[in-house]
């Protein structure tokens, strides 16, 4: 385990009690012990038994850490006694004090899971597993070791939510001694935290830690900065004193004359809060006027609106500066009246008015539900776990549809925006979502098959359009189509982390499922070129069993299906696989060549052949088969099929250039394709037009098109510019060559058009 146990099985007691001796009488030692005291201070909200708990736990702690020191010299141990403290001061049960102590034991020390439910219980041991880095994993990069070891702590935190309560007061610590780490690694530690930490302590509501994680990074990324506005903060507070005094002094004259019992506390805006302002609204220190604010604490719900009276009575409020978090609480959990007020001197003030329980949760969060005993609460923390889970939902979703560490990453970070809007279902339920939010955001809020399956939305009985970003107060319905899917390109305007991550997973099945059907297709036809048939996938046909299995194991695929999403994807050759499938049942005797399949592949017609050797192209397809770009294909059109190295099929027309070039330089790939009779959508095809430039010309073209039954789906004019002549560049949407062709003669018969021709790459 540690250093300690070692010698303690090597050497005799009497040999070891000397070093004891001399330990205690070190100054480290002392200062290890008067920092426990302090520890055990903290904690007398717990029964006698609990304490002999702690004292276990931090002796074993103790002794696995024996020989390690920090960065800055002091002992180890010192490290996980103030985590526990600060666990402590929020009244955490024992099992989450024990686990502040032990929470390194497992990654730096060699100590077990089962070594620690042996002694501690598994409750306790599950917390620790759940606080430790997956840093016995190879992983290719830090971030990806960081991405799941994010993820796992994730996990644990969706059943535990007290994982994440310490590992907040672990990142504290660490944040404020800091300063003894190479100046790299403070760099990295801090933007992590800045980015991740700090977003998630808000989201739980834990405002004191959030500003405080904020600004120790904004001091370790920034140093200038930070200092300078440090410096002006306090020239600030020295000029402005007489400012704070007397507001506070007529306010409290106000609330006395109204015969109303309050608490009024002063509030001062954080550096990284006044320098996130100055950089969002480019401003100077000098025009940021509210630095300072106030709170107001009142007995009952009823006094915040009493009170609110009393202010707006006192001072004139800013229009448009009031929030009511109460009537309408934030995800988590928080509750308070905003109003911005003038001064007598001119300046803004902000007043937060709010009771003593939202008092309790506006500065600790879900911790105040050990910390502050609310009626029907039993303080075991029940409530915190249930306001835990509600509000890292979305982060918990994020991960079940995500499977790559640095995608799981990217959009958990996209995912803890500290701002929010709040918009209304048609029935009345208040969802909460982040700034910029739009319509599809909100479908994948409501449910995944919503947003699966959005067509179209309306905000305020009004239809927009599915990238428009929602305001609070906007009441959002969304229309559904039984048939409809993802749009790619939602990507490009989406915010919330959840419905990034279901568009991609929803994406990335359908992709999985076209690839697998068309890995099908080809070994199918190339199992006919062999004169064989596939092999059965019931999994009762032992025979057919065993082959697939041989196969998968020769190819390096874990089963039959990933073995056919890498032929539809080009990363393995049909051709190939199906002669080494054709000399495994030779070797089982189990089938042979069918002479009947043999002759239709190599003597049949042209009619016989055709179902079984071309692969057909309607238009239903997505992500395994796509038509290239370069030359854009439509019906009517020669085509030939390209098959990548993990791109899946391509369809180029047979007079592309590239495609011509990409056959001289792997031809193998190449594989018949045709149209199918009855196409199921238009397609893209390209013309350029040269117009005479004129008073209305752009309206005459698209006039023409559209009386060929035809849409433009997009124009290019390039950036040069008008002169007499211009050159449009359009994407027509055809059925097919002769429909293309009828648009074609439309046009050049159309006034101010001086050419027309087709692009074909």
């Amino acid at each position: 385990m540690g250093i300690r146990s070692f010698a303690a099985d090597l050497l005799p007691t009497a040999l070891l009690q000397p070093a004891r001796d001399r330990a205690a009488a070190n100054p480290a030692q002392r200062v290890e012990a008067n920092d426990f005291a302090a520890l055990t201070a903290k904690l007398t909200y717990l029964s006698k038994a609990e304490l002999k708990l702690v004292r276990e736990a931090y002796k074993f702690a103790d002794e696995a850490h024996l020989g390690q020191f920090r960065a800055g010299g002091q002992p180890y141990i010192t490290h996980p006694i103030a985590v526990a403290g600060l666990v402590a001061d929020w009244k955490l049960d024992v099992q989450a004090v024990m686990a502040a102590l032990m929470h390194d034991a497992m990654e730096d020390c060699g100590v077990t899971k089962p070594e620690l439910i042996q002694h501690f219980g598994a409750p306790t041991a599950e917390l620790v597993d759940g606080l430790t880095k997956l840093d016995k994993l190879h992983f290719s990069t830090r971030e990806e070791s960081q991405a799941e070891s994010f993820r796992k702590m994730l996990l644990a935190m969706a059943r535990d939510v007290r994982v994440i309560l310490v590992k907040l007061a672990d990142r504290l610590h660490n944040m404020r001694t800091l300063a003894a780490m190479a100046p790299e690694k403070r760099g990295r530690i801090a933007r992590e935290t800045l980015d991740i930490y700090a977003p998630i302590a808000h989201r739980l509501g834990l405002n004191q830690i959030y500003r405080e994680l904020q600004d120790l990074s904004f001091a370790q990324l920034y140093p200038w900065r930070h200092g300078a506005l440090h410096k002006a903060l306090e020239k600030a507070r020295g000029t402005r004193r007489d400012i704070v005094d007397r507001v506070q002094g007529d306010v409290e004259k106000a609330f006395s004359a109204a015969k109303l019992k309050v608490q009024v506390f002063g509030r001062e805006k954080t550096v990284y809060s006044i320098f996130k302002k100055m950089r969002e609204k480019h401003q100077p220190f000098a025009s940021v006027n509210d630095l300072f604010g106030f709170r107001v604490v009142v007995p009952q719900i009823s006094d915040c609106y009493v009170a609110l009276g009393v202010l707006h009575q006192l001072y004139k409020p800013v229009p448009g500066r009031f929030k009511d978090y109460i009537a309408i609480p934030k995800a988590n959990g928080y509750q308070s009246l905003h109003t911005t007020l003038v001064s007598p001197l001119g300046t803004a003030v902000e007043f937060q008015i709010r009771t003593e329980p939202m008092h309790a949760v506006a500065e600790s969060g879900i911790a105040a539900h050990w910390m502050y005993k609310t009626k029907g609460s039993n303080g075991n923390g029940g409530d915190a776990q249930r306001l835990g889970a509600t509000v890292l939902k979305s982060l918990i979703d994020i991960q079940d549809d995500t499977r790559d560490a640095a995608e799981f990453l990217e959009h958990v970070k996209i995912d803890l925006y500290p701002e929010a809007v709040y918009v209304f279902t048609p029935r009345s339920q208040i969802l909460s979502l982040p700034r910029g939010a739009t319509p599809v955001d909100f479908a994948y809020a409501i449910h995944s098959d919503v947003g699966d399956h959005c067509v179209a939305a309306s905000v305020n009985g009004e239809a927009v359009a599915l990238r428009t970003e929602l305001k609070s107060g906007d009441v959002v319905a969304i229309t559904t189509a039984p048939g409809a899917r993802p749009n790619p390109a939602w990507l490009n305007f989406v915010r919330t982390g959840r419905a990034r991550a279901k568009i991609r997973h929803h994406l990335k099945t359908m992709e999985h499922e076209e690839s697998r059907a068309l890995g099908e297709r080809l070994l199918a036809q190339s199992l006919r070129s062999e004169g064989l048939l596939m092999p059965s996938a019931d999994p009762s046909d032992e025979t057919a069993t065993q082959i697939w299995q041989h196969l998968t194991r020769w190819s390096g695929n874990r089963n039959r299906s990933e073995l056919m999403v890498d032929i539809g994807v080009g990363r393995k050759i049909a051709s190939i696989v199906a002669k080494r499938l054709a000399h495994l049942v030779a070797e089982r005797g189990s089938d042979r060549p069918d002479a009947v399949t043999l002759s239709m592949r190599h003597f049949g017609t042209e009619a016989d052949a055709v179902p079984q050797g071309h692969i057909v192209i309607d238009g239903s397809e997505a992500a395994s088969i796509q038509l290239a770009a370069c030359c854009h294909p439509i019906p009517g059109d020669e085509i030939v099929g390209y098959l990548g190295r993990g791109e899946g099929l391509t369809v180029h027309s047979a007079e592309c250039s590239a495609a011509k070039r990409l056959f001289e330089r792997d031809n193998e790939r190449w594989l018949p394709v045709e149209w199918a009779e009855q196409p199921v959508r238009p397609f893209d095809a390209v013309v350029n037009v040269l117009v005479q430039n004129g008073k209305g010309v752009l309206a005459r073209v698209a006039a023409a098109v559209s009386a060929t039954e035809t849409d433009i789906t997009h124009i290019d004019m390039g950036s040069e510019r008008a002169t007499e002549t211009t050159e449009l560049k359009l994407t027509l949407a055809v059925r097919d060559r002769q429909h293309l062709a009828d648009a074609l003669r439309t046009l050049r018969r159309a006034p101010a058009v001086l050419r027309v021709a087709r692009v074909k790459g």
